[in-house]
């Protein structure tokens, strides 16, 4: 399909994986009216059933082949996490655009092979990095860039969740790429980078536990501390969780500090959905945005958005190797030395 008839009809869309978050993003799309959601695939006939009662009259499969031999001008991708590098360049080199849950891929050259797809394939390829669509986020990065704070010198992101995921998958790293570092923690590492203006990062130290212990090889982690270092000379630290006691069902924050103020994004009442943004100075602070805000399904509607007019590559999907390898680094710099048990001294990040 060339630009011209995105123009003139919205982008028929498929869906691939239709459990909560894939119906969540296909619902919101719908009531966006951005794109006509055409087919939809998952193995799962009960998931199916559900997903078809808010859209009756669309095709349903079982077989992503299928799927991907239909008139499709896009596809959203909510399969485990082993299944998005394959599935994604698979659709790609079909000429179908793509938008998938994170992480792309479950390390940084899974992330670049997909990403050369959606270059050579000249197709539009984005990920579900939904807090940067959050207004709190949007108005920290405002005010960011415009240099209210003056040079920022540190940064604390944090998220930690009460509850661990509920499939198996998850704790293989083979088929997950990790824990919650590449669950929750690609959000905070993502936040930092893209606030920051994607600065080099100079140097890694991670440490990593399962229940409480250093994780030993094939587990995955459930709580991890993190300190980037920055070209910039600004440190950030970054702390991710599942399952730990914490008083409340989450505890999500996005602080960035300068030498003339501070900004916070933070969860409100232990909230996965409601966020306040403010703006420090000395003791004083001013809110910059708060609940309601229905963010949800906005990275999604986006995507669709912008297929709508262009399915061309988007060279500003680049930058999820920068996060993709900051990931791979905090497994390496994570993991217990056998020479020196506990000690995470900060080491130079690898050239690629």
């Amino acid at each position: 399909m060339n630009e011209q008839e995105n123009s003139v009809r919205r982008p028929r869309l498929g869906f691939l994986g239709t459990g909560w978050i894939g119906q969540h993003r296909m619902r919101r799309i719908r009531e966006s009216g951005m794109a006509e959601i055409a087919f939809l695939c998952d193995t799962s006939a009960e998931m199916l059933a559900q997903a078809r009662q808010a859209v009756p009259d669309v095709r349903v499969t079982s077989t992503f082949e299928e799927l991907l031999r239909a008139d499709l001008d896009g596809v959203v991708i909510a399969t485990p996490s082993a299944l998005h590098a394959e599935q994604t360049m698979r659709a790609l080199e079909r000429g179908i655009a793509v938008f998938c849950q994170k992480p792309l891929g479950r390390n940084a050259g899974e992330v670049a092979e997909v990403i050369r797809a959606a270059q050579s394939a000249n197709k539009l390829l984005a990920v579900d990095l939904s807090y940067r669509f959050t207004q709190g986020m949007k108005k920290i990065v405002e005010t960011l860039s415009a240099g209210d704070i003056g040079d920022v010198y540190a940064g604390d992101l944090v998220f930690h969740n009460a509850y661990g995921p509920d499939k198996a998958w998850f704790y293989d790293p083979r088929l997950s790429g990790g824990g919650c570092v590449i669950d929750l923690g690609i959000h905070l590492v993502d936040l930092a980078l893209w606030a920051l203006g994607f600065p080099q990062v100079n140097a890694i130290s991670s440490y990593l536990f399962a229940a409480g212990k250093p994780i030993e090889e094939g587990q995955v982690e459930d709580y991890a501390t993190v300190t980037l270092q920055l070209s910039s000379g600004a440190v950030v630290r970054i702390a991710c969780s599942w399952r730990l006691a914490v008083g409340s069902e989450a505890v999500i924050s996005a602080a960035f500090y300068g030498t003339h103020g501070g900004l916070e994004f933070r969860n409100v009442n232990g909230s996965f959905y409601d966020f306040v943004a403010e703006q420090f100075r000395g003791t004083s602070r001013t809110i910059l945005a708060s609940p309601p805000d229905n963010w949800g399904g906005r990275a999604a509607i986006a995507w669709a958005t912008q297929l709508g007019s262009n399915s061309s590559f988007d060279p500003a999907v680049g930058h999820l190797t920068d996060v993709a390898g900051v990931l791979d680094e905090i497994y390496i710099r994570g993991r217990k030395n056998p020479r020196h048990p506990g000690q995470w001294e900060a080491v130079p990040v690898r050239s690629s």
